[in-house]
């Protein structure tokens, strides 16, 4: 008897640049399971309609990117403590006709982080750009485990300060405060710069930063992966500080997701080979 292929794939809006297929299909392929990972580009009008007959489509379970994360929350009958800390779901699982909300975002990047770039947040200075959903899932992530200071500055000065008040009312840390301009995120004192916008995707984006700000020794961390050097990863090179596009955490978030849907240990060396191949 064969067992029905189970399908799994993305929400968002565009997606059509997205590695998640290669690095799922990949994994599924390795440990012989029948599964299959696919796109699913929606408009936002036909996002309700889409997950009210999730159920009936047979699909197992399904990733979230922008601009959709927040908006699939009322969707959900069971949604995660960290999902509802963070206000984002990223990863959707099918259980018994019920949908449950997690996100794997701020797990998989602190993840990375911590295992394969050997940086302790701990005690130290940290520069944040951006204020959206990558950068929420990130600093609630940073701020379990005590950092001294957290800088936050985005262009939208609202979301910043909505931001900082927030995790201000669910951290007890005298150190999380909004940067009215990039020059007030104290970069030369930080330890490790964090770019969550999208920013450096075009080749026309300017570097966010003074390149004179950067120093040797402190860790410039991109979430940006495509291009795989963003121009804020060249003058992190140039400067000698270290280095790191959001590959490992795109890895690392797949990951965490593919074993809330499988229940089996993500093949970690499968699926970073078939990310770093594309």
């Amino acid at each position: 008897m064969t067992h029905q292929k189970k399908i799994y794939g993305l929400i968002g809006q565009p997606i059509n640049h997205s590695l998640s297929p290669l690095m799922h299909n990949a994994a599924f392929s390795f440990l012989g399971i029948n599964a299959e990972y696919k796109l699913f580009p929606l408009k936002e009008e036909e996002l309700g309609k889409f997950l009210k007959n999730l159920v009936g489509q047979d699909i197992s379970g399904l990733n979230v990117t922008v601009p959709y994360k927040e908006k699939v929350l009322p969707y959900m009958d069971h949604i995660s403590y960290e999902a509802k800390l963070i206000g984002a779901v990223n990863t959707i699982k099918v259980s018994s006709g019920k949908l449950e909300g997690f996100n794997t975002d701020g797990n998989g990047f602190l993840k990375h982080l911590t295992e394969d770039l050997n940086f302790d947040p701990e005690n130290r200075r940290i520069a944040l750009i951006g204020a959206g959903g990558a950068a929420r899932a990130i600093s609630v992530y940073l701020c379990k485990v005590n950092p001294k200071q957290i800088l936050i500055y985005d262009a939208d000065k609202d979301k910043a300060s909505s931001l900082v008040s927030y995790l201000k009312a669910n951290f007890k840390n005298n150190g999380i405060r909004q940067a009215t301009s990039v020059k007030g995120l104290e970069i030369a004192d930080s330890d490790l710069l964090i770019n969550a916008t999208p920013v450096g995707v075009k080749e026309s984006d300017p570097c966010l930063i003074d390149a004179k700000d950067i120093r040797k020794g402190m860790l410039v961390y991109d979430l940006v992966y495509n291009p795989k050097e963003t121009k804020l990863l060249k003058a992190a090179k140039e400067r000698g500080a270290k280095l790191s596009n959001g590959l490992g955490m795109l890895l690392y978030q797949g990951m965490i997701a593919f074993e809330i849907w499988t229940g089996k240990k993500a093949p970690k060396d499968v699926m970073l080979k078939a990310l770093l191949e594309a």
